[in-house]
């Protein structure tokens, strides 16, 4: 009965504990996005969280940390499976596909993250591309496969860090300028660009796909 009793305690516990995470991640990901990271402050992540700051210093030591375990949490969300679709045997034109469909997925999800993204990596550089890095994320691994694509004549043949911006490049914008494409091609209709940015997937694929014929 006692064994039964702490174990039920300390389940208790565990869920309590993941709740209290994740209230702070989601109130210092509101404030970093309101105010960068330099703006943010660690009593007003705590105020929001509600929640005292000797208990946010007990999860995430340092703003820094907390900062680090938001984005690496988002990130953790696409990169591994990026680097999967890398070294699996799928044809390129469906490891393509299956890219930019998570890719844009995880930007509508997340709208903020290209503008915090663009904002932040002005700021600190080394941060982000330790972040992404620390993530799963290997360029080598990426520029090998499409280089070995290029050889084998699937696709033609270019500086395959062009392809990863042309790639970005097309899928971050419309998600970053979304106010604004909101208002001047779609009259605020938010249902209306939502369909736009899904069929992106699609444009985007045809597209990148079309520029790389041999």
């Amino acid at each position: 009965m006692t064994n039964w009793l702490n174990q039920k305690l300390n389940a208790m516990n565990e869920i309590k504990k993941d709740n209290t995470e994740e209230k702070i991640l989601l109130a210092a990901q509101e404030v970093f996005i309101q105010k960068g990271m330099d703006g943010a402050r660690m009593q007003e992540i705590a105020d929001r969280a509600d929640i005292n700051k000797a208990l946010l210093h007990y999860y995430f030591r340092t703003k820094q940390k907390l900062f680090e375990s938001i984005f690496k949490k988002v990130f953790s969300k696409i990169f591994p499976n990026l680097m999967e679709l890398v070294h699996s045997d799928q044809p390129f034109e469906e490891k393509l596909g299956s890219f930019l469909e998570k890719y844009i997925d995880l930007l509508q999800r997340n709208p903020f993250l290209p503008t915090f993204i663009l904002k932040e990596m002005n700021r600190d550089p080394e941060i982000l591309a330790h972040i992404i890095k620390s993530s799963g994320v290997v360029p080598a691994d990426i520029f090998a496969m499409l280089e070995r694509e290029m050889d084998a004549g699937n696709i033609r043949q270019m500086d395959p860090r062009d392809l990863m911006v042309n790639v970005l490049g097309l899928s971050i914008f419309p998600v970053a300028a979304g106010p604004l494409l909101n208002i001047m091609f779609f009259d605020n209709n938010k249902k209306e660009y939502e369909r736009f940015l899904q069929q992106r997937k699609e444009t985007v694929k045809t597209f990148i796909l079309n520029s790389l014929m041999p």
